[in-house]
């Protein structure tokens, strides 16, 4: 198609890829490589994935790329790359990681593997297709776009790759408080997460908090047989589980003063309000979470409570005998305005009132990942917006902040950047879990946004 619109010609120009097979085939190649940061044997895939991957296409874009060990030992690689076109010029930080989850090489639908890409269905599937090959992937080719239109981004680029995402992001925070200089920009526009509805864009400028950390009872060596012992032993298993219903109520309100937010703000509210929760995946409960908030506000503006993980005794094997131990590997996703360091002795003192001093907490400090969230009515987060409402006609949905969890705070405290992530996946894509797929529809409106995203901060005309 001709165009006399510049920008138009960018748009349609990334938007393309799709239906060439450019975006397949550059895809196919990325999820290809076995980049697990969970599995210690594959440490040579982490690093093969940023000199092999990354590296020729940021090259070849003109980018200056800078490969980085990681500060923590056990860490995956790191990858800097830069693209600076002039002093007077914006200067935007990208983010993405290439390491991925367990394959579940086993698990998988029939003619479906986690490291060969596969279209079918109208969906790309494979690991990492949505999180989060998929997602930079676009977001590179959208600059590509540009370049190839325009001559230049009209901006500078520098983009900040990590292999350790999917185990907490080790060694990240230390890596950007020893590299503020190198990272220095104006904002980051990154993308991971999940769009709120798979049709319409959705920018969020932060995210829930978590806190991991295990319940532990552990009474005695061995298990005694339930005949022989019952009603004379404490049972470790009865003690955790009222432990953990202590926690919240029967519909899961969190009980403990000290885990209850108290930054739900009319602001917050306001963003929220009327935000689409509904949609593919497991029906809402309204009967579930607190009682007085909408479905957005329990996700995007307050805190929750799970249980991740418990065991007492053999599950797949029980006999008729008490366990010596029970245990219950949990987590508290929670929103800025929560006092990190109250939480665990709270959950002490609360436990100790309820007579449960036998329930033990394990937990590493290194687990607790801050909340981070931007004002929706950042400059940035309206010319961000404004651009995405200008490509793909619809206005996109706003988030505070995701609710789940990303290394924000390193962009946004450690760098003191405004924060913008413009995701490219939807909620149900089964990232984390057999069957990673990404819609072709979502990609390659994903790289139609970010290529007219991408042209206008480079004109200077982002819409105000």
């Amino acid at each position: 198609m001709q165009h006399t619109d510049p920008r138009a010609a960018a748009i349609d120009l990334a938007g393309g890829m799709v239906g060439s097979g450019r975006f397949r085939s550059d895809l196919a190649d990325l999820v290809g490589y076995r980049s697990e940061s969970q599995n210690p044997s594959q440490a040579i895939g982490l690093m093969r994935y940023l000199t092999e991957a990354l590296m020729p296409r940021l090259q070849s874009l003109g980018f200056t790329c800078l490969m980085h060990a990681n500060p923590v030992p056990g860490g995956g690689p790191l990858l800097t790359a830069e693209r600076i076109e002039g002093a007077g010029l914006p200067t935007v930080l990208g983010y993405g990681h290439g390491d991925v989850s367990h394959g579940q090489d086993d698990d998988w639908r029939p003619g479906l593997a986690p490291f060969a890409l596969t279209e079918r269905d109208g969906r790309y599937w494979g690991r990492g297709v949505a999180d989060n090959k998929g997602q930079h992937l676009i977001n590179l080719l959208a600059m590509e776009s540009v370049i190839a239109t325009r001559g230049h981004l009209g901006f500078n680029a520098k983009l900040l790759f990590e292999m350790s995402e999917e185990t907490g992001s080790r060694g990240l925070h230390a890596f950007c408080a020893a590299n503020r200089d190198r990272l220095a920009a104006d904002v980051l526009i990154a993308s991971d997460g999940p769009r709120l509805q798979p049709e319409t864009p959705t920018l969020f400028m932060g995210s829930r908090g978590a806190m991991n950390f295990d319940l532990v009872v552990d009474l005695r060596d061995g298990a005694h047989h339930s005949g022989n012992w019952g009603g004379l032993l404490p049972d470790p298993a009865i003690l955790l589980a009222q432990a953990i219903a202590s926690i919240t109520d029967g519909r899961g309100q969190i009980r403990i003063p000290e885990w209850r937010p108290t930054s739900l703000t009319p602001a917050v509210r306001a963003a929220l309000a009327g935000l689409p929760l509904d949609g593919d995946g497991p029906a809402i409960d309204p009967d579930w979470g607190e009682e007085s908030l909408t479905p957005a506000e329990r996700a995007f503006g307050w805190n929750s409570f799970a249980v991740l993980a418990m065991k007492s005794g053999v599950p797949e094997a029980p006999v008729n005998a008490i366990a010596g131990q029970a245990r219950a590997t949990c987590q508290l996703r929670f929103v800025v305005g929560t006092d990190t360091a109250a939480l665990i002795p709270a959950l002490r003192r609360h436990l100790d009132a309820q007579g449960l001093g036998a329930v033990r907490i394990d937990h590493d400090a290194a687990n607790t990942h801050p909340a981070t969230r931007l004002d929706p009515d950042h400059p940035w987060v309206r010319r961000i917006a404004g651009s995405v409402a200008r490509t793909s006609g619809r206005a996109p949905h706003l988030l505070p902040n995701l609710a789940g969890s990303l290394p924000n705070d390193c962009f946004a405290d450690i760098l003191g950047l405004p924060t913008v992530w413009v995701p490219h996946s939807w909620r149900g894509c089964s990232q984390h879990a057999p069957n990673e797929h990404l819609p072709v529809a979502l990609a390659e409106d994903g790289l139609r946004v970010m290529a007219g995203l991408y042209w206008d901060i480079g004109s200077g005309n982002l819409p105000a």
